[in-house]
């Protein structure tokens, strides 16, 4: 689930932040900035997103609460979807217990039939569990029923840790090499152009976490979106990699960049740290392999018995995203802007309770 908050300026590493070019919000309800189109399509100004403001949604997360099931996530639009305005979508395909498994362009359909201007995609679909052209006749017939509306994604994780799942998901085929993902990327972009293009074509965004895949972006011409929640320690190599590297393309004149963070807001340092409990249960599951571990509430989360290797962990990675008061994470998020350079932020607030992410979201609205 992701929302775009477009401002201006981050680009060249000048900006504050009620002045970086974008930010976007990943893994909830949707909340933005919202005015006339700008001249690249994008909206500026003030206030929240509602079905009829122009916006970008991008791709991210729907959390499987502990006593949730999936299609609770999604069955009732009032309370888990749509709320005060805001709008939300989830369109990552992941297969886990924490995450769920929502197929990216069936939610994507269903956010757009049900909409009208914002804009969707996959945050994103991962090549190497579809056929290029399936992707490409999915992603061309979307674009052609909601034109100028809908982004692709593409990544290249499995998805999942879970290896039998992985070689279902892939048809018994083994994990893709860097040859065949280039080719299903490249193939993908083929489809599109010549044997799918039915009308405006989604516009293609690669999915970067290491500088193999900003070589690929860089190769191709595409925007990238680069997983600084993920792997924080590798986002300014591959900024590097991507921008020197970049050749113009059809898809993008220059070099384009969104950069995921984590972003947990509340009205107290202690309050955020203890909303960010959860998702620091399932990361620290992840650092012992433990992959299917289900998002606990933040009771529980409190009384997880963490080694002192993993809250050394967890609190280096913490520090490299933007977590606490809002003051602190509005300084956090402009020192990241200027640093990057990104042309977006993208927040991901992986929380557990509903009402604390809309505040989260309506702490980044005042601030």
């Amino acid at each position: 689930m992701a929302e775009k908050v477009h401002l201006a300026g981050a680009k060249n590493g000048a900006g504050t932040a009620t002045d970086a070019k974008a930010v976007s919000i990943v893994g909830g309800m949707v909340a933005g900035a919202a005015s006339a189109p700008g001249a690249n399509g994008w909206c500026g100004g003030s206030g929240w997103l509602s079905a009829g403001d122009c916006g970008r949604v991008r791709g991210g997360v729907a959390l499987l609460r502990v006593g949730m099931t999936a299609g609770t996530v999604w069955s009732d639009p009032t309370p888990e979807n749509v709320r005060d305005g805001l709008s939300t979508v989830a369109d990552v395909d992941h297969h886990s217990p924490a995450i769920g498994a929502f197929p990216p362009v069936v939610l994507i359909a269903h956010a757009a039939a049900s909409t009208s201007a914002i804009r969707l995609g996959s945050g994103g679909v991962l090549a190497p569990n579809h056929a290029p052209i399936t992707l490409a006749e999915q992603f061309g017939t979307l674009a052609a029923l909601h034109p100028d509306r809908i982004d692709l994604g593409i990544g290249r994780d499995p998805g999942t840790f879970d290896e039998a799942t992985a070689r279902e998901l892939r048809r018994g085929a083994g994990p893709a090499t860097d040859a065949q993902y280039h080719d299903d990327v490249a193939a993908i972009l083929s489809f599109l152009v010549d044997e799918v293009a039915r009308g405006p074509l989604p516009e293609p965004w690669l999915l970067c976490s290491s500088t193999a895949g900003a070589a690929l972006a860089a190769r191709l011409g595409l925007p990238s979106a680069v997983a600084h929640h993920i792997r924080p320690d590798n986002t300014f190599t591959v900024l590097e990699r991507y921008r020197a590297a970049f050749i113009p393309s059809r898809w993008c004149e220059q070099p384009r960049v969104v950069v995921c963070v984590e972003a947990i807001w509340a009205e107290t340092e202690q309050e955020a740290t203890w909303r960010a409990g959860p998702m620091d249960v399932v990361k620290a599951g992840l650092l012992k392999g433990l992959s299917e571990i289900p998002f606990p509430t933040p009771a529980d989360a409190a009384t997880h018995p963490f080694t002192a290797e993993e809250r050394q962990a967890l609190a280096g990675f913490r520090a490299q995203q933007a977590c606490g008061t809002p003051e602190a994470v509005v300084r956090r998020l402009a020192q990241l802007a200027a640093d990057t350079g990104a042309d977006e932020l993208m927040l991901t607030t992986p929380v557990y309770d509903l009402d604390a992410r809309v505040r989260s979201y309506d702490l980044i609205k005042k601030h």
